[in-house]
């Protein structure tokens, strides 16, 4: 099969488009046809050697959707369109950057009789489910709240927006630009907050008493400042390390956090373990929604497979608003 390979750490020549083997399912396992791929900052910190040495070839990719060619449990039928994300995908197993892809069944969503193209399912494993795991499983939305999302025009901001709009939430969303300001209440927000490192003050005139949630995707260097949004019983989930290194020094327990409130770590790769099982995920009725036009689109750009090397420089430019896609 055709599939990108990794072999040092570089800049987006460091993609490589190889000849390499299919490896064939074992007994936890699912072989797909992947059809589209949604690309990650982590694939674009695996490829500059952010994630420790490159030892052996690598193939990236942490997200896919596709066609089941082999499952040997009979879980999933030949030809049964299907949407993956995690589970090893990249770290330890090839990536999705590939014609095929052989991934564990734990990590299948079945996504068969919805009508999105390829490219638009694409645009929603990885993205929905963190936003699943991080706002359903950690902090336990639910309809009439208000939700602050800080660092709301990356993908997984955007589309934390999204679905929490459609759950019946009243949204809050940062941007570091004004200009974004339209785009986000396009897709959900109720209210834009300019973020010019401290929002505190300007999210409190919005929701005097505080937010009952946030989730902030800039990370370490912003955490408290969003800590002082929350209503007392409040909940932070961090789930993106955008503004640095994720480190805390000398957090004061009484004068940082609300009173009663709970800051958390939500890490993606929780999803499809025996603690986060898929199951129950709501990736399928997401894709739903968009299809029939009550959720929209997040998708950004579509780029064909040999244009990889490209795509990863618009997402390192920060170019786009929105989720970049790549069709096989």
């Amino acid at each position: 099969m055709k599939a990108y390979v990794i072999e040092r750490a570089g800049g987006p020549e460091a993609l490589q488009l190889r000849d390499i083997a299919s490896p064939e399912p074992g007994a936890d396992e699912v072989q797909i046809r992947v059809r589209a791929f949604g690309l990650n900052r982590a694939e674009v910190y695996l490829r500059a050697g952010k994630l420790g040495d490159i030892a052996a070839p690598r193939v990236p990719g942490i997200e896919a959707v596709g066609e089941v060619i082999h499952d040997p449990s009979g879980t999933f039928r030949i030809g049964q369109r299907v949407a993956t994300a995690m589970g090893g995908l990249q770290f330890a197993r090839n990536g999705s950057y590939a014609e095929q892809a052989t991934v564990l069944r734990d990590n299948l969503i079945a996504v068969d009789g919805i009508d999105l193209p390829w490219e638009e399912l694409a645009a929603l494993p990885q993205a929905y489910l963190t936003v699943w795991g991080a706002l359903d499983k950690r902090l336990g939305i639910g309809p009439g709240q208000t939700l602050l999302v800080r660092g709301a025009t990356s993908s997984v901001g955007m589309a934390a927006v999204a679905y929490a709009k459609a759950r019946g939430l009243k949204v809050i969303a940062t941007t570091r630009s004004a200009d974004n300001g339209l785009r986000l209440r396009d897709i959900g927000a109720d209210e834009i907050v300019v973020d010019g490192g401290e929002i505190a003050g300007s999210v409190r005139e919005i929701a005097p008493a505080g937010v009952d949630a946030a989730l902030e995707v800039v990370g370490a260097s912003t955490v408290r400042d969003t800590l002082k949004t929350l209503r007392p019983f409040g909940a932070v989930s961090v789930i993106g390390l955008l503004g640095g290194p994720p480190s805390l020094e000398r957090l004061h327990l009484m004068l940082d956090l609300p009173g009663a409130s709970a800051l958390s770590f939500f890490p993606s790769g929780l999803l499809g373990t025996p603690a986060l099982p898929l199951r129950d995920s709501p990736l399928a009725w997401i894709a739903g929604e968009i299809a029939a036009r009550r959720m929209p689109s997040l998708r950004s750009e579509t780029f064909e497979v040999d244009e990889v090397r490209r795509a990863h420089s618009v997402m390192e430019a920060d170019r786009a608003l929105g989720k970049l896609v790549v069709r096989v």
